[in-house]
């Protein structure tokens, strides 16, 4: 499990962050939305959850969304948009692997095992790419996204671990918020009408979703007791 959660942050890792060079930050996050809907969507497929048509039918409002903020097929779209889409694919499989992960595994081992080995496969990678100096504000900003990085890993495993998905994942969609103030003020950057309206649309309905599996997660438990 922590293997396959490795492999799985190595590749979001490098298509994330390829496409969050090239795009603007508020697009990449709005897109980064729908994965309660792809995690939701995924455990259906593999672990046999129950998924019912409500759920179902959040989903692929849910994608129509995505489809907005990417518009396939108009002058806005490029291979960094399906760089985005696939960094959900992984981040999707990072999240499952979590979730299978034996309660007797420190979060502090995942942590230090994922970090160590996403910076060994990119140090491996940069023996083919140029090397340039690294100024005093560069550097900072590197050690900077490094510790912010680290402290990610560690709450992100703890979190998926312990907490109950329908209270903790709904704190992800203050991402897209954090994203438009910062491409606002930081890059001057402004989505579109219809990017907004997309992510609009993909906010809700994993909001719907969550909020549905939480339902469901308390039937149960009240069935379990009576």
């Amino acid at each position: 499990m922590i293997f396959g959660r490795i492999l799985s942050e190595i590749g979001a890792a490098y298509f994330f962050l390829s496409a969050l060079f090239n795009m603007p930050l508020a697009n990449l996050t709005a897109i980064l939305q729908a994965l309660p809907l792809t995690v939701t969507l995924a455990a259906a497929l593999f672990f046999r959850d129950r998924l019912g048509w409500r759920r179902m039918t959040a989903i692929l409002v849910g994608f129509l969304g995505v489809l907005l903020i990417v518009r396939p097929g108009t002058d806005g779209f490029n291979v960094y948009s399906v760089y985005a889409l696939i960094s959900v694919a992984f981040v999707t499989s990072r999240d499952l692997f979590t979730r299978r992960l034996s309660g007797a595994t420190p979060s502090l081992l995942v942590t230090f095992a994922t970090s160590l080995s996403v910076m060994a496969a990119f140090g491996v990678a940069s023996i083919w790419q140029g090397w340039g100096p690294v100024e005093g504000p560069a550097a900072l900003r590197l050690i900077g996204a490094g510790g912010m990085v680290t402290l990610g890993y560690l709450f992100s495993v703890a979190v998926m671990r312990v907490g109950e998905i329908s209270f903790v994942a709904p704190f992800r969609y203050t991402s897209l918020l954090w994203a438009l103030l910062l491409g606002w003020v930081v890059f001057d950057d402004w989505p579109m009408p219809l990017t907004l309206l997309g992510a609009a649309i993909v906010t809700m309905s994993g909001v719907f979703t969550l909020w549905r599996e939480g339902q469901l997660a308390r039937a149960k438990r009240v069935a379990a007791r009576s």
